[in-house]
């Protein structure tokens, strides 16, 4: 076992790749956004209304979204609720609202569900397999798809979590050192 388990692998299959890719986006995307309290979590920089708090919901709700709707045409379920949102940026909006814990919480728990509902979805089908949502075209996307945009998600935002968490305390870095785990 390696003290850097998020390291993609130096040569593997196509779907350890992918998942490598993404598991380490999601992991430095967390190391950015760890250890901070409700004050580090609603840090702004310049003009944007981005946040760390918010990038941990809306990242959160995105892994449910893609795995639960995208995926398997499932609702969104717990802890989800679109029907008291007061607009598409709610995740954003609403997080300052919400305690520490709740926001580590929420986006660990998401990841959980996405890694679970992926392993299930890989067994069965592999990348190639049709998804529940369609193109225009009427074409439904591959899991392949659902994936590499995920990971197109993560590398945005990612850059957006390292922006903010320098101006919280200065931590920077482009993958958390080894050895690390999440403290909230």
């Amino acid at each position: 076992m390696t003290d850097t388990p998020w390291e993609p692998p130096l040569a593997g299959t196509e779907v350890e790749h992918l998942l490598g890719a993404l598991d380490r986006l999601r992991t430095t995307f967390r190391w950015k956004a760890d250890d901070l309290d409700a004050a580090g979590l609603r840090a702004r920089v310049g003009a944007s209304t981005l946040t760390l708090g918010g990038l941990l919901k809306h990242l959160a709700l995105v892994e449910d979204h893609m795995f639960a709707v995208k995926l398997n045409g499932e609702p969104l379920g717990d802890p989800w609720h679109p029907e008291d949102w007061d607009s598409e940026d709610w995740p954003f909006t609403s997080a300052d609202e919400d305690k520490p814990e709740f926001l580590y919480t929420l986006w660990d728990a998401a990841v959980s569900r996405s890694r679970t509902r992926l392993a299930t979805a890989l067994a069965h089908g592999g990348l190639d397999q049709p998804a529940h949502v369609t193109g225009p075209d009427g074409r439904p996307a591959s899991l392949r798809r659902l994936i590499c945009d995920l990971i197109e998600e993560y590398g945005r935002h990612t850059g957006h979590a390292d922006l903010l968490r320098e101006s919280v305390d200065g931590r920077v870095g482009e993958d958390p050192p080894s050895g690390w785990q999440p403290k909230s």
